[in-house]
């Protein structure tokens, strides 16, 4: 057996079997979807975490009431259908026959409103729903009403939001939890079930096929139509070396990787027994997030300045094949409607020496600035260790602090200074879908305590933000929309690092890998 089989197999641990218990379990592995994802899963709760491997979690027990398809389009999902009146004031939603948690119970109204509460807390675009929410109604248990203090057209968008927590339905008692402590009851009603015995925090988690679950008729497209499970049992595993976890693929250990290593995929590629393909093709906006709350990012000045000397072709090569990025000069993807391209700053030694002079113009002298960057995220870590490189080249001590994807968004939460464990810089990125208007990007915000991580405060800009929410047609919405870019490229939220396209990779043999801003984990059949 070659070394990174072994590797493999040594990552896989209980999955990987001897050759004759392989052979008697050979039904059982036919029957076994095992899937790589992008991180390793160390938070249950969808709504309490956004990250896309909760998200995919999420969708892997929980449904919605509705589900965007590949073009951000709403379709109902858990609903059969709505009506709204005349006056754009009252929302009617009517459940789909046949819904049932995993427990056996029905789905109800009641667990449909107290969901939606607990999650237009924590979410972006629910908190800005829950401002014009005026009241709700469960007339029966198939029936939900939505009163509004005044129209709100973007209300399915809400529902359907399909990225960084969508509108999961819970039972109600679990949707009672607070939504500031993360839930611990996975009962949900979506296509797969929860297997608690089975998990190992950061390692695998481990679903079995809902026998009780009523897909859609509709085709399944992104997150809208029918999820129908072909296999028995899903199995999320985490190997947390690319290189082995693309033998494994290659070997069939597992099944599918959602991100191959960049410099893995034309290996891949010319491998007959896996194919590729584009995740989503809406892209993925990267960008280096500041923390507002500490200097010297606190100083919109020292925000520019590193902006404009931040050359984004040396983030994009590091993170995607030459084919699939662009350069993205903007608040929002680039490509999208309405979306404002800025034209990049002069780059050189004289703009890295402006921005030197800016630091220390804001009062830098030196202090450590951390950069909390996961090692396990090939498509963050990359981009970290870039920013890293180039403050190092700015005369910054910087302290590269490196641990795995969970570690680091714990320390992204925490508000403190960076000496007591805190943070100043940190890069990510967000698919299209989930920061494609005002409405649902949560990076464009700047209200302050209330904002993503990293707690920007800009009043202009969120006097744009509502604008656009709250305008009343097409034309008042574009004025708006191109204002509140105008504003928010010079508040510097955050700095794009450009907009890139991942490969994702999976056995030749496995078919109906659907595109979208998550992993979907239903119409898969193996061949």
């Amino acid at each position: 057996m070659h070394r990174r089989s072994l590797l493999a197999a040594a990552a896989l641990g209980p999955f990987a079997a001897a050759p004759a218990l392989a052979l008697a379990q050979g039904n059982a592995r036919a029957r076994t979807l095992r899937f790589m994802p992008q991180a390793a899963l160390a938070v249950l709760d969808p709504i309490f975490n956004p990250t896309t491997i909760v998200t995919t979690h999420g969708y892997a027990i929980f449904d919605t009431l509705y589900g965007c398809d590949r073009s951000l389009t709403p379709k109902p999902q858990m609903a059969q259908g709505h009506e709204v009146s005349a006056d754009g004031l009252t929302w009617t939603i009517r459940l789909r026959e046949g819904l049932a948690f995993h427990d056996g119970a029905p789905v109800r109204s009641v667990d449909c409103v107290a969901s939606l509460k607990r999650w237009m807390v924590r979410d972006g675009f629910g908190q800005v729903l829950a401002r014009v929410v005026e009241g709700w109604g469960t007339p029966d248990d198939r029936t939900l009403t939505i009163r509004l203090k005044r129209p709100f057209p973007a209300l399915l968008d809400a529902l359907a939001k399909p990225a960084a927590s969508p509108a999961f339905i819970m039972p109600a008692r679990t949707a009672e939890t607070p939504a500031d402590r993360p839930i611990t009851d996975m009962t949900g009603s979506g296509p797969w079930k929860w297997v608690a015995a089975d998990y190992v925090q950061g390692s695998r988690a481990v679903y079995v096929k809902n026998e009780r679950y009523v897909p859609r008729e509709e085709p399944a497209d992104a997150a809208s139509g029918a999820k129908v499970v072909h296999f028995d049992r899903l199995e999320l595993v985490w190997i947390p070396d690319g290189g082995t976890a693309a033998a494994a693929l290659r070997t069939g250990e597992i099944d599918w990787i959602e991100y191959p290593l960049p410099d893995l995929v034309p290996v891949l590629q010319r491998d007959r027994n896996v194919k590729t393909q584009v995740y989503d093709p809406n892209g993925f906006l990267g960008f280096l997030r500041f923390n507002h709350l500490h200097a010297p990012f606190n100083n919109v000045e020292v925000r520019r300045a590193i902006r404009d000397v931040m050359v984004q072709p040396d983030y994009m090569a590091a993170v995607a094949l030459s084919e699939d990025w662009r350069e993205c000069h903007a608040m929002f993807p680039c490509g999208l409607p309405q979306v404002m391209e800025f034209p990049p700053a002069p780059r050189g030694e004289a703009a890295m020496q402006r921005a030197r002079d800016t630091l220390k113009a804001a009062g830098y002298t030196g202090e450590p600035i951390v950069i909390a960057n996961p090692t396990d995220f090939p498509a963050v870590t990359q981009q970290g260790r870039v920013t890293a490189d180039l403050m190092r080249r700015l005369g910054v001590n910087v302290d590269l602090v490196e641990s795995d994807w969970a570690t680091t968004v714990a320390r992204r939460a925490k508000k403190d200074s960076p000496a007591q464990g805190g943070w100043n810089l940190h890069n990510t990125n967000f698919p299209a879908a989930g920061i494609a208007n005002p409405a649902v990007s949560p990076i464009i915000r700047m209200h302050g305590d209330g904002a993503w991580f990293g707690w920007p405060r800009d009043e202009g800009v969120e006097e744009m933000v509502n604008a656009w929410i709250n305008a009343a047609d097409r034309g008042t919405q574009a004025s708006a929309m191109a204002e509140l870019q105008k504003r928010a490229w010079d508040a510097v939220p955050y700095a794009p690092t450009g907009l890139f396209r991942l490969r994702t990779a999976f056995r030749a043999d496995l078919t109906g890998v659907l595109q979208g801003p998550n992993p979907f984990v239903w119409n898969l059949r193996r061949v």
